[in-house]
């Protein structure tokens, strides 16, 4: 397996920057974000790591050749928007933007796509099924015409009132993997697998592993503590964040050896790419660049550099 982080905790940095980062503290990799140059919609969005909208052969060529130099690799382009919100209009910006990144995937030869499926959050999974498959299936098509593949985040977007009740991506659980999966056969469709989704929705993270092993592109490292004193409190029925809080790997109640010994037991060798959420460690960029040893540290217990 490879090393790497999610760069959309760095938001300060350049690319080079992120790059040069990545390379001074040994990350094999790094998952560069790709989102419109603009405002955050939300917390870790917005960032813009590669202009996809601006590349051409000529600037993905000098990403091929900064990558190269640095001896880190680009895991994946990530780019993590609502393609099924409920306003068309609005839908149609986020699979227009989702199209340039698996062109951009295809010229800088990453070959990989990570982002969600989304979701109308006022409507049920089987409301939604019409709609993820007239987006979905052409997305899919298009990126395997390009020898992409798209990676889905297990994130259910979950986590305050405004993503009540149903969460802005379908794709949160193995029940409907399973139903996206026959729906979608094609090889280049699969998962982007964040273990800390799971513990959170009481689903053991490590029983899917095996069943999708073919579909599993790209993984997450991050870690989840649940607040158990407040969920006895509030339950399951309260927003998420009244009772669980994100992680650095190994400060959560993910077991990590368990957890990447399985993965390697099913064959998987990709990226494991730490994706720093944890709210006590985000105040300066200092403590994130901290954040990222720290986990980093963690994690070479179980990952060889």
């Amino acid at each position: 397996m490879k090393l790497g982080f999610v760069s959309a905790i760095l938001p300060d940095l350049s690319l080079e920057e992120v790059v040069a980062f990545a390379a001074a503290e040994r990350f094999d990799c790094v998952e560069l974000m790709c989102w419109p140059v603009g405002k955050a919609e939300r917390r870790y969005a917005g960032v813009t790591h590669i202009d996809v909208t601006a590349l051409d052969r000529s600037a993905a060529r000098r990403i091929g050749d900064l990558m190269a130099s640095s001896g880190v690799a680009i895991s994946g382009l990530g780019y993590y928007p609502n393609p099924l919100a409920p306003d068309v209009a609005e839908a149609e910006v986020y699979v227009d933007h989702l199209q340039k990144v698996i062109a951009a995937a295809e010229l800088l030869g990453v070959g990989l796509v990570n982002t969600f499926i989304g979701r109308d959050w006022t409507k049920s999974v089987d409301d939604n099924w019409p709609r993820f498959c007239e987006v979905w299936k052409p997305l899919v098509g298009r990126a395997a015409d390009q020898g992409v593949r798209i990676g889905i985040e297990n994130c259910p977007m979950y986590f305050t009132r405004d993503e009540w009740p149903g969460g802005k991506n379908l794709a949160h659980c193995p029940a409907v993997w399973r139903r996206m999966f026959a729906e979608i056969p094609d090889a280049h469709f699969g998962l982007n697998y964040d273990p800390s989704h799971l513990v959170w929705q009481q689903i053991d993270y490590v029983k899917p592993l095996a069943e999708f092993a073919g579909r599993i592109f790209h993984v997450h490292a991050k870690d989840v503590r649940i607040d158990r004193r407040r969920l006895d409190e509030v339950g399951i029925l309260a927003t998420p964040l009244e009772y669980h809080d994100p992680k650095l790997p190994g400060l959560g109640e993910v077991d990590w050896a368990r957890f990447l010994s399985s993965l390697g037991e099913v064959g998987y060798h990709g990226p494991v790419c730490v994706e720093v959420e944890d709210r006590d460690y985000e105040k300066t960029l200092d403590s994130r660049k901290a954040a990222l040893r720290q986990s980093k540290t963690f994690l070479r217990q179980f990952i060889e550099g």
